[in-house]
This record gives C-alpha cells, structure tokens and sequence, in this order.
C-alpha cells in the first residue's frame, strides 16, 4: 500500500511539473521584422544585423518580412485586421500617428527601449517628432532621418556674383537674378503640384513664419497673417519656377539637367549627386525667416501591441540592439548621405568616418546633420504631435492651396478661406 501511495505521489509531482513547464515562457521566441528595404544589397546589410543579433540571442529568431514602399501601409492595415502584425515594424513618422490613432503601437514597449538607449542618445528634436499626441510617449524608436531644404550649385551663385541666400529675401533675389524664361533657364525648381511633396516644400516656409496647421488646441488655423504672409512668398517665388505643375520628377530633372541652378528637395537628391561627380559645387540652405525650420521625415522601428510577452521582450531585445553604435551606423549607411543618423554614436563609427561617399561630401555630412534640431512639421505643436494631420494632409487641401495660387493664379485671401473651411469641416467630422 505504501509502495502505490509514493507511486501515485510521484505521479501527481511530476504532473504538477508539466502542468508547470506549460505556464513557463518557451526557450525560443520567433518574431518578424517588417521593413521597406526590398532591394537585394539592402536586404544583405539586414540579413547581417539579424544574424549578428541571433549570435548573441541564441534563443531569439528574427524573420525578415520585406514589403514594397508603395504598398506598405496597406499592407500594415491588412496585417492588422487579420491579427497577424509583426512585433517589430520600420515606419515613417508620419504613419506612426496613423498606427498610434488605431492603437496598433506598444507604447510601453517603446519607451522601454528608449529608456535602455537613452533619450540623450539622440540628436536635440529627434524624440520631439515621434512624440504621441498628448505628449506622454513615443511612436517608436528613431532610426535615420531625411530631410529638405534649398540645394544649390556654388559656382553659378559665384559667377552671377550672388551669396549663398540665407533668408526669405535673398532666397527671391537670387531666384530672380536667375530666371531667364527666355532660355527656359529657371530661377528655383520648386514644388507646385497637387502632392505631398508640396505641401512638405511649402510647410518650410510657414513654419519658418510660425504658421500651423493646428494651434495647441487642436483647432486649424490656416486663415491667418501668419499663413497668408508665407504662401504669398511662395507664390512670389513660384513665378521664377519652370511653367505648369513640378513634383518629384520634374524638380529633380530641372537641377541635375542646369535648367534651374537651385531646387528645393530631400536628402534623397544626393545619390543623383554623387553620380554626377562633383559633390564639392553643391551647397545646401535652408532660409530662415522667423525662425528656422527645415522640413524632415523621421523612420523608426516601433513595437505592436496585442503580442504575447515574450515576443514583446524579445522584439525590445532586437530594437535595442539595433540602436547600438555599429549597427544603428550599418542601418543608415545602406543610404550614405541621403539617410541621416539620428543617433549621435553613428558619427563615431569607423563604418561612418570610411565611407566613401561621406568623405567625398566633406562638410556637408555635418551641416545636414546640425540641421535635425531644426525640424519642424505641419500638426506638431510643442509636445503634442496631432494625429489628425494625417487627415489633413490625406485630404490634399494644402497642396491643392499652394497648387491653386501658384499654378491656377486664383485669389490668395480666397483661397485661404475656402481651404480653412474645407479642414474645419474635415476635422469635425472625425
């Protein structure tokens, strides 16, 4: 009888031990990683990070899950309904409102891993941007940034015997001195279409006026001096632009073809740059009026929520990994030049400082980069992000505004009014 009772026990302690094991975390945790980088040169820098991530993370598995840019967003919202999001997710700024409004983001998460980098990690104003609306978090984890401003050749400002423009007035002069319709030669290749890169080009100069689209309340104010001042001077500096409605193509095409010695674009400009050969004749500025302001769009890694515990670990492991000087530096290099880091260790890597393409740029690196203090986008305002910019911006009434008296010569106070009316109504109806 004693022989079956210590039988039966040992049953019963080895039953409650499996029952035990169950409730345990598992030894190993697979996530995925969705990102933009589709290209096979990218895809190898970050086959490389993850592999070097999983040898020091044995009990992790990272699963790369590439998406093509121009059908990433709907493919996050896809993801989403059917509960099968990625732990970790490569966003833009912009569309990390959006995620943030849809509670698709692991606020907790985030700041955790902020926290375990540190906030002073980062460059002045680059946790700012992906600040939440009530300014009580983040939107996830910045990684690189691009950003947008006048580029220049120095030699035709030298020869015309005109300075670098370093305000709304000298910016006009020197688009001016340099517009010759005649000879199709144009002044500045900027922006005038209907698009997003538009409303990016135009936000500079207001925000450089301190006009927003929302004040601190959340309420639009684009009928205002402010606004009116700033899209009065983009229409002036229009006039000195090629004919018809530039977007992307169009304003690149015009620089790198000399039929505007000045443009207003990204970054993203650079690698064009580069193959023309002589880095050395561009400058870059970016005109400041009251203040300065330098349009930018900022990528992150961010965290989803509704994950299980230990993928949330161990999706915190892979971001804040990713954020260590020599990978965070192999992340932003995949773009050299035209992707900034916002991580102040990259600078002091020897993948940064050997990069071919950073020194054939000499300064011009270290002048983009003092840049990111500076800032400034449409729906932020002070500490609070407003998600529903994206709205805003979806809607096109901005560009539509700028592309109305610039293009279409309609009536400035008019138009502004007209375009007031369109985003109260839009905003009260969300």
């Amino acid at each position: 009888m004693l022989k079956t009772k210590i039988v039966l026990l040992s049953a019963l302690v080895s039953c409650a031990l499996i029952s035990g094991c169950k409730e345990d975390k598992p030894d190993h945790v697979t996530i995925e990683f969705m990102h933009s980088s589709v290209e096979q040169e990218r895809q190898a820098v970050i086959t490389t990070l993850i592999e070097r991530f999983e040898k020091a993370n044995p009990e992790i598995t990272v699963k790369q899950v590439p998406v093509e840019e121009d059908a990433y967003n709907t493919k996050v919202i896809t993801l989403a309904r059917s509960g099968s999001l990625p732990e970790v997710i490569e966003t833009s700024h912009d569309y990390a409102k959006v995620m943030d409004k849809e509670q698709l983001i692991d606020r907790e998460a985030v700041t955790n891993v902020i926290q375990t980098v540190g906030e002073n990690a980062f460059y002045d104003g680059v946790l700012r941007i992906v600040r939440t609306e009530d300014g009580s978090a983040w939107t996830g984890v910045p990684v690189s940034a691009w950003i947008g401003g006048i580029w220049y050749r120095k030699d035709v400002l030298a020869n015309a015997g005109l300075n670098e423009p370093k305000n709304w007035q000298d910016l006009l002069n020197v688009a001016q001195t340099l517009n010759d319709p005649a000879h199709k030669k144009y002044g500045i290749a900027l922006p005038t279409a209907e698009s997003v890169l538009t409303e990016q080009s135009f936000s500079q100069f207001a925000l450089s006026n301190k006009a927003n689209v929302f004040n601190a309340e959340g309420h639009i104010t684009l009928n205002t001096p402010e606004m009116t001042r700033a899209l009065s001077y983009y229409r002036d500096l229009a006039a000195n632009t090629m004919p018809g409605s530039n977007d992307i193509m169009e304003v690149k095409d015009a620089f790198m073809n000399g039929t505007a010695p000045m443009a207003m674009y990204s970054t993203y400009i650079l690698p064009a740059i580069m193959k023309e050969g002589d880095p050395q004749n561009i400058g870059f500025v970016v005109p400041t009026e009251e203040t300065s302001a330098v349009y930018g769009m900022l990528t992150s890694l961010t965290i989803t929520s509704g994950q299980k515990e230990e993928e949330t670990e161990a999706a915190e492991k892979f971001v804040a990994f990713m954020e260590q000087a020599d990978n965070i530096a192999d992340w932003v290099m995949m773009s050299p030049g035209a992707a900034l880091p916002v991580n102040k260790a990259v600078v002091g890597t020897k993948t940064w400082q050997d990069n071919g393409v950073i020194k054939a740029l000499g300064e011009l690196p270290g002048q983009l980069i003092a840049e990111l203090p500076n800032i400034q986008v449409f729906g932020a305002v002070g500490d609070k992000n407003f998600t529903r910019m994206g709205d805003v911006t979806g809607s096109g009434v901005v560009s539509s505004m700028v592309h109305n008296v610039t293009v279409g010569k309609a009536d400035l106070s008019s138009t502004l009014q007209e375009s007031q009316k369109k985003l109260d109504t839009l905003i009260e109806q969300r």
